[in-house]
């Protein structure tokens, strides 16, 4: 269990659970989902500062309705309850919780009846986000009303003896403009926090975890010079060394000059073990005449396992896989209360090898977010190109070339998405999008080129902005800088002679084109 002072987030269902814990973080705490019905044994072991109880979906008073185990309101340890995880706790000690008339959801003007701790340093009127169908109607024995508004009667509550309060709003979301404060002055003022878990202290904590878990054994990883395998693979080397090998495949998608990056960064600079492997001829060998986007995934991914396992067979025993993954990725809903459960996504490289080879894992992102991963890799020394990279699909250019896959076509598009790269970056937009690239399309087009005819290929830019890829909207990019790429990929990439912009958004479209 970490020993750094922790928050847990109990899991009711919320669409905002990782949105509450994020919060947390952002105040240096450390937090964790758990599952809404958590024992007190349980929660003890981790010996936490708070308590959070989500929100959720249900209504407390219905057959099915998750409850949180009473005895865990009798600890000693200050909860929060938000929206449902108030009225979860109100109903649970004795108060009344009642379906409104007419639900409460958007904006709504927060009067503050008790400004003293939650509410410290706030102005006695603010705005808070609601979404909720049912309300407290009566306050359990030992509560008070610390806030209301028009059509909610107790907006916050406490019961100060025991460090219970609810909020009945979402101090988690934007749209809470006081929120970030109220969740700082519960972990501050109400649980005692002292803000200690940082980047550095990560760190620290991770190197001797690794030390500890690993022992004498070697570590396989598989890098790929991405964000989360980059950190997790330099983490690694810090703790163990050249006991730590890595496996870099070239598979012959990559982006122009990634396999000379990778090596210049992780071998050269880090002094990392890299062994790399230029499987290139052999993975276009596999994707000849393949045209079918699931197909291309699939077989990328099946071959980048046959190559892992070959390479890792000839470096002796191993005992241990590392793999990036984050906290995101080992947090799943199985229903809607079903709470938080540990997995390995599919769409990890190596999925399946822990299995297949015998091998323990070694995770040691597994409890950060993407955001965190950055800032940890960073703290270690990564530079900004990899660090603050935009995600790049694991199948790679394999998915931007449309049709056929060739070497002549990849070359094409790896020469104008450098382009796209170069121009995003000096126009200062590389960091504003979620991801800009090239894609190649299966046509060509007529054109004129020094007064002659040509009919050469076209390639499609595309530029999103997006929080976290599940929905995107296309950049409206300055015109003279799309004008400048379009320019350079025409005169500068031969084989192509038109350029077009992609400005459908996701829904309806992904944001990669297979």
């Amino acid at each position: 269990m970490p020993q750094q002072e922790t928050v847990l987030v109990l899991d009711f269902g919320s669409q905002y659970n990782q949105l509450i814990a994020r919060r947390v973080r952002e105040n240096r705490v450390f937090s964790r989902i758990v599952p809404h019905d958590i024992t007190a044994e349980e929660i003890l072991r981790f010996a936490p500062k708070g308590l959070i109880l989500s929100g959720g979906p249900a209504s407390i008073y219905g057959p099915k309705a998750p409850k949180p185990n009473k005895e865990i309101l009798g600890l000693g340890i200050p909860v929060l309850g938000i929206c449902y995880g108030m009225q979860a706790m109100s109903h649970m000690l004795g108060g009344g919780v009642t379906r409104a008339k007419k639900r409460e959801y958007g904006h709504a003007e927060l009067l503050i009846d008790d400004p003293g701790d939650l509410f410290s340093g706030i102005d006695n009127k603010s705005i808070c986000w609601m979404s909720h169908g049912d309300y407290v109607s009566k306050l359990p024995p030992g509560f008070r009303k610390l806030a209301h508004t028009s059509n909610t009667g107790f907006a916050a509550i406490a019961d100060r003896s025991r460090g219970l309060f609810g909020v009945q709003f979402h101090p988690e979301v934007a749209h809470t403009p006081k929120g970030a404060e109220m969740i700082s002055n519960f972990l501050f003022r109400i649980c005692g926090c002292k803000g200690e878990w940082t980047a550095q202290s990560f760190i620290e904590d991770t190197v001797k975890s690794i030390r500890s878990f690993v022992g004498d054994g070697k570590v396989v990883c598989g890098l790929s010079g991405g964000v989360d395998s980059s950190v997790a693979a330099v983490l690694i080397n810090k703790a163990i060394g050249k006991r730590l090998i890595c496996i870099f495949i070239n598979n012959g998608v990559l982006r122009k000059g990634e396999a000379d990056r990778v090596i210049k960064t992780f071998k050269k600079h880090f002094h990392i073990n890299l062994k790399y492997v230029n499987a290139e001829k052999r993975f276009l060998k596999k994707l000849k005449g393949v045209f079918d986007p699931e197909k291309k995934r699939k077989l990328i991914g099946h071959e980048f396992i046959r190559v892992f396992e070959e390479e890792a067979k000839k470096l002796g025993k191993i005992s241990f896989l590392a793999q990036g993954t984050l906290y995101p990725d080992v947090i799943e809903s199985k229903s809607a209360f079903g709470g938080p459960s540990a997995t390995i996504k599919s769409h990890h490289n190596v999925g399946g090898l822990p299995q297949r080879m015998k091998l323990k894992l070694v995770e040691p992102l597994r409890e950060l977010f993407k955001d965190e991963v950055r800032v940890v890799g960073k703290a270690m020394g990564l530079s900004d190109e990899i660090t603050q990279r935009q995600p790049f699909p694991g199948p790679g250019l394999a998915i931007r070339v449309i049709g056929d896959i060739t070497k002549e076509r990849l070359d094409i598009l790896r020469e104008a998405d450098a382009i796209v790269i170069e121009e995003i970056k000096a126009a200062g937009f590389y960091r504003e999008v979620w991801q800009s690239f090239a894609v190649l399309l299966p046509i060509k087009t007529v054109g004129v080129m020094g007064d002659e005819r040509t009919y050469e290929n076209v390639i499609a830019l595309r530029a999103v902005t997006s929080a976290d890829g599940m929905t995107a909207d296309w950049a409206k990019l300055p015109y003279d800088l799309l004008g400048k790429i379009s320019n350079r990929i025409i005169n500068e990439v031969r084989g192509v002679n038109r350029v077009v912009y992609d400005i459908s958004s996701k829904p309806p479209s992904t944001i990669e084109w297979e």
